[in-house]
């Protein structure tokens, strides 16, 4: 592994964490780092929507706070296949979420998964332009 290859891995390792701060803080801002302007999201696997990035953006910011009160992701066992300035990056995912029990307090939801992302190299560093969200397991929901 040459040295730039090993700073296209740490710089795609970024995009992944950018994207589940984004998530977890409620940054929807952020995610432009992550997402290049006419990337495609796929989140049906979990109830979500399947769009283009503007689309899903709004979505988000819209459903995620009216749903959830606080996230917390875990990634985990990222696999990278770099060819030229185009990556297919998988990773784990691990994601406990709480929401309004109904009663009163929370409860606890978790989804686990794998995020599969394809990544591209631009100038303003790496980006993803189609993430896919594939649902392993989920606890409480």
């Amino acid at each position: 592994m040459d040295l730039q290859e090993m700073s296209d891995r740490i710089e795609i390792t970024d995009v992944l964490i950018r994207y589940t701060r984004a998530i977890d803080t409620f940054d929807w801002d952020r995610l432009d780092t992550v997402f290049v302007p006419d990337a495609r999201i796929d989140y049906t696997e979990s109830g979500g929507i399947d769009g283009a990035y503007p689309q899903v953006k709004p979505w988000l910011a819209e459903v995620l706070p009216a749903f959830f009160r606080k996230l917390m992701h875990t990634l985990g066992q990222v696999a990278v296949d770099l060819q030229g300035d185009e990556a297919r990056v998988t990773a784990y995912f691990h994601n406990p979420m709480t929401m309004d029990d109904g009663a009163g307090g929370e409860k606890v939801v978790e989804l686990g998964g794998l995020y599969h992302h394809t990544m591209i190299r631009t100038p303003d560093g790496w980006r993803s332009r189609e993430l896919r969200e594939e649902v392993v397991w989920r606890r409480n929901i």
